[in-house]
């Protein structure tokens, strides 16, 4: 059955894939980016990989984008400290590869080629990894097929697998079940994850749970953060901050209101907000909802602050910063699609509010649980909580604890995994 499926792969959704991508090319920057940047893509890696030292091992860390780039930080890191290893980092988002050319910790930094059955051989063969390892769910079966094939051990780290998901229905059972079998080991981050993933009949002994990176990654970087001096003190003397991070337009249309009425009753409330997109129309555009009732300054001006109640960022790179300046918190997306990342804001122990769309986050189900996360339904929902944790300082001060406790107790799947790397190098 699973020889089946290849070929139908193969043959239908393979050129699928790449039809779209090259109509998406036509229009859109960021895909052309990636079909441009994968021309030289066999060319490049060879060329680098001749400057390896051939007696280190080479681990292969591949992730879909920033994001899960992000939560693979903390095992190459601790990796590159603890063993002489040569690291090659894959990408298949432009986005992904383009802000992360100059991470200091990989040894190579390429895109992923696309995957056809001839490139995923080639690929294998040239790289020639002694682990894969491949973050949460960018799985091209090509490559996986070729890496086991090679026997080269396949771990995927950082799994989920939802009970509703596309994986597991009646049409495509079947072909994940023999793509996940080819997986030396699956590391997922809850125990419910775990029990998925042996629904699907991948064998007992390849399924472990062993947490989220990505506690581990906030927590490390919130003590360099705290290092960081990105805001004077003394535009923060007396202030009680909001942070608004990665908003946007819909979130702004909620949470803009209600800080506007705060303000009325709080004359000490600062936000900052940080837009998702900090282009010059999405500032402007704040600015101009602020412009009749309260006073705006953008954070590259900061040096001429007097006393305005909301900071806009006009720059990127810094929200995780910012939060360490935080009473409390809103993460954008909530209101749009998919929240953002909320253990961001919740290592720094303040509260973190959130919007209604939050199925793609465990974490902000569990904080909104335990009494550590704010969920808010619209406008006078979220006045109300706002006055009610900036006014009421115990409150929040309980809630911003349970928040922290909560990242501090699932620190620790690093770890483990770098134990798995280690049994297979």
């Amino acid at each position: 059955m699973h020889n089946f499926w290849y070929i139908i792969y193969n043959l239908l959704i393979v050129p699928s894939i790449y039809f779209l991508l090259r109509v998406g090319g036509t229009f859109n920057k960021k895909v052309r980016k990636g079909i441009i940047g994968r021309k030289r893509v066999f060319e490049n890696i060879i060329l680098e990989a001749t400057r390896l030292d051939k007696t280190k091992k080479l681990i292969w860390f591949h992730s879909s984008s920033m994001g899960e780039f992000e939560q693979a930080k903390p095992i190459i890191e601790k990796l590159k400290e603890q063993q002489d290893v040569n690291i090659l980092v894959t990408f298949f988002s432009p986005s992904g590869f383009e802000n992360s050319k100059n991470y200091p910790y990989a040894d190579i930094i390429s895109y992923i080629p696309f995957d056809t059955k001839f490139n995923a051989e080639r690929f294998i063969s040239i790289v020639n990894p002694n682990v894969a390892v491949i973050m949460r769910y960018d799985i091209w079966p090509n490559i996986i097929k070729a890496l086991y094939k090679s026997g080269i051990p396949i771990l995927l780290v950082d799994a989920t697998l939802r009970k509703d998901s596309l994986r597991k229905s009646f049409l495509l059972r079947s072909f994940h079940k023999t793509l996940f079998n080819y997986f030396t080991r699956i590391l997922t981050v809850s125990q419910s994850d775990a029990e998925e993933f042996l629904d699907l009949k991948v064998k007992q002994e390849k399924v472990i749970a062993v947490g989220d990176t990505r506690f581990d990654r906030v927590y490390q970087r919130s003590l360099i953060s705290k290092e960081k001096n990105v805001i004077k003190t003394s535009i923060l003397e007396n202030k009680k901050v909001f942070i608004a991070g990665s908003t946007w337009e819909q979130d702004e249309e909620v949470i803009f209101p209600a800080f506007e009425k705060v303000c009325k009753y709080e004359k000490n409330a600062l936000m900052i907000v940080a837009p998702h997109e900090p282009n010059i129309l999405t500032i402007e555009k704040i600015e101009n909802f602020f412009a009749k009732k309260l006073k705006t300054i953008r954070f590259s001006f900061l040096n001429n602050y007097k006393n305005e109640h909301v900071i806009i960022i006009d720059s990127v790179g810094i929200l995780l910063t910012l939060y360490a300046y935080g009473h409390i918190a809103f993460v954008g997306g909530s209101f749009k699609q998919n929240v953002h990342n909320v253990l961001e804001a919740a290592v720094y122990g303040i509260p973190v509010m959130f919007g209604p769309k939050i199925y793609n986050s465990q974490e902000a189900k569990t904080l909104s649980d335990i009494g550590g996360g704010v969920m808010i339904k619209d406008k006078k929902d979220a006045y109300r909580k706002l006055r009610t944790l900036l006014s009421n300082d115990e409150l929040r001060k309980k809630k911003g604890l349970i928040a922290a406790e909560f990242v501090k107790q699932n620190i620790g799947a690093t770890e483990k995994i770098l134990a798995e790397i280690y049994n297979h190098l």
